[in-house]
């Protein structure tokens, strides 16, 4: 049995003639039968392509995800207002998102998020197809870790208006707003927890996209 450098397994057997007991082969004998050659191909797999692959995989599902959850931010966030129902139509106390620019803000930086996210899904399904391309991963590494911090500035600043409205400061004389503005307030304190589980789905891409960086 012989083994060459290509990993090719050659197996050879010849079976010889039989002799007399004079050394002599023995007379009408029938031929040898013919040579009978096996091969055997040994391969081996590449764990590091399913690992890869593994995780463009479970990249591409955060990013479904982090879709669901920042447009939730966007549309929570968008459509919170509430006017007090015991004053007249023509002197009504009333609480918008637009009332303040940090809220406008909020809505713009996960607006965006989202639509980064969805642009992004071809690309994460390229990187499925061919898990080996470093510099598509790169790219999509840069990108979120700016969408992190834009969604963390959004959701910071939002969650400090939120508990200025929710506590009040007595230093400024500010009053709390949510013991009147009860259901604005529910409405942006889920919007801003949606925009902090954005942000920890971006953190996550990051981490995973650089794992899969490092399996290499």
């Amino acid at each position: 049995m012989d083994s060459d450098r290509s990993g090719v397994l050659t197996e050879v057997s010849v079976q010889e003639p039989k002799a007399n007991s004079k050394g002599k082969a023995v007379a009408g004998a029938a031929p040898p039968p013919p040579v009978v050659i096996s091969s055997k191909v040994t391969t081996t797999s590449n764990p590091k392509g399913g690992w890869k692959r593994g995780f463009a995989i479970f990249d591409l599902v955060l990013r479904l995800c982090g879709i669901a959850v920042a447009l939730a931010a966007t549309a929570i966030m968008g459509t919170t207002e509430q006017t007090l129902p015991f004053f007249t139509q023509f002197f009504q106390f009333q609480a918008q998102y637009n009332d303040l620019p940090t809220f406008t803000f909020f809505v713009i930086a996960n607006a965006i998020a989202s639509g980064y996210l969805v642009l992004s899904l071809p690309f994460s399904i390229v990187c499925i197809v061919r898990p080996h391309l470093r510099g598509l991963r790169i790219l999509l590494i840069v990108l979120d870790t700016l969408m992190i911090g834009l969604a963390m500035a959004a959701a910071a600043s939002a969650a400090s208006i939120a508990d200025l409205a929710q506590n009040g400061n007595s230093n400024a004389n500010w009053a709390p707003i949510c013991q009147q503005f009860d259901d604005f307030c529910q409405s942006i304190t889920e919007a801003v927890q949606s925009s902090f589980a954005v942000a920890v789905i971006f953190i996550l891409l990051v981490v995973f996209s650089s794992l899969a960086l490092s399996r290499n």
